[in-house]
């Protein structure tokens, strides 16, 4: 991505679910359903414990609704992770200071690691779960680019004859 690429505000950041169409009643009510049976399932037995089956059974849709919406195990996990960044990044943008807007640039990037360490605490083998398709791909997809934006502004906010 080229600098003239770069998104110059946090409103134009890519956040964790954007760029979904829009969906069916019946197929928002399953995919619900879906996350919330997977959350469910993932918290009690762990990731790697769950199989696509159970996830499909504890949600009372066929499997190949879950394939095809998700695709495989790491996709379920990458989308259940997804509300738990859309979250953290709501928070940045819109969240009380230090962590949201109102504090100075230093205590933003101090919250922010906290934040984001806690939420990779939270959410570790959910983390590891997403991984397991594409290493590493998750880091280079839109909720990433608003993070790499968001310290990289505060950086130069903070510190900015480097």
């Amino acid at each position: 991505m080229s600098t003239t690429d770069q998104p110059t505000t946090p409103t134009s950041l890519p956040l964790a679910g954007d760029g979904e169409a829009r969906e069916r009643a019946d197929a928002a009510r399953n995919r619900l359903r879906i996350l919330e049976a997977a959350e469910r399932l993932f918290a009690e037995h762990g990731p790697e414990s769950v199989s696509m089956d159970d996830v499909a059974r504890a949600a009372a849709v066929g499997k190949g609704t879950l394939f095809r919406r998700f695709g495989d195990r790491a996709g379920l996990a990458r989308a259940v992770l997804s509300t738990h960044e859309a979250a953290f990044q709501e928070a940045i943008i819109r969240g009380a200071p230090p962590l949201g807007p109102g504090a100075p640039a230093l205590e933003r990037l101090v919250a922010f690691g906290r934040g984001m360490l806690g939420l990779v605490d939270a959410h570790r083998d959910l983390l590891l779960a997403a991984e397991t398709g594409a290493p590493c791909g998750r880091f280079r997809a839109g909720p990433y680019a608003s993070y790499r934006f968001f310290v990289s502004s505060l950086l130069r906010e903070a510190l900015p004859d480097l």
